[in-house]
């Protein structure tokens, strides 16, 4: 690489960055119909600059996918990190997710079919790490004695997904205030007062 071409590679990736973040956020707003007009101009680069990264609209969703499913694990990375123990670590990252701007984005990338992102190589491997992850968290929570042990990570996924993926399905007054619902939910995963097994 030349001195001349460091600074172009540099901004291109930038721009790379900066139109999948735009387009992550405008998608969460608009669907995944969003005009491609809109997404660049919320990246700040041209239309031509964006269809040089992503010949079609296809392709600037599978990015995204990619996108979502990394920020999902550096965010359980991060909580993990963070957190004083498994059960906070788990609190922490579900109320991120259900986050609502991103589960907006949950939303509307749930509204295409599997093989526009998930079935990738680079997504698969990314979200097999971050489930396997979330595993060993729920098994430290439940070494802890924090979280019953007749829950799964699958059941946390399955949680997440109605919250996030799926919010039209949820009864009126859950959709009213998700967050109080799912702080709900997580609590009747707790060890503590637990009554009967599921």
């Amino acid at each position: 690489m030349t001195e001349e071409e460091t600074p172009v590679r540099a901004d291109a990736r930038r721009n790379l960055g900066r139109i999948v973040e735009a387009a992550a956020e405008v998608l969460a707003e608009r669907g995944v119909n969003a005009p491609m007009e809109v997404i660049a101009r919320r990246a700040g680069v041209g239309v031509g600059t964006l269809y040089r990264r992503f010949p079609d609209r296809q392709a600037l969703l599978a990015a995204v996918g990619d996108h979502y499913v990394h920020s999902m694990a550096e965010a359980l990375d991060r909580a993990a990190d963070e957190a004083a123990d498994a059960w906070s670590a788990i609190r922490a990252f579900v109320s991120w997710a259900a986050d609502p701007g991103r589960a907006a984005l949950a939303t509307a990338l749930a509204a295409l079919p599997d093989e526009a992102y998930t079935g990738r190589d680079g997504f698969a491997r990314t979200r097999d790490g971050w489930l396997e992850r979330f595993g060993e968290l729920v098994g430290r929570a439940q070494e802890d004695g924090a979280m019953r042990r007749d829950v799964g990570v699958e059941d946390l996924v399955h949680l997440l997904n109605v919250f996030t993926c799926h919010p039209d399905r949820l009864p009126a007054p859950v959709a009213a205030d998700p967050g109080r619902y799912l702080r709900l939910m997580l609590d009747g995963m707790r060890a503590e007062g637990t009554t009967v097994p599921l």
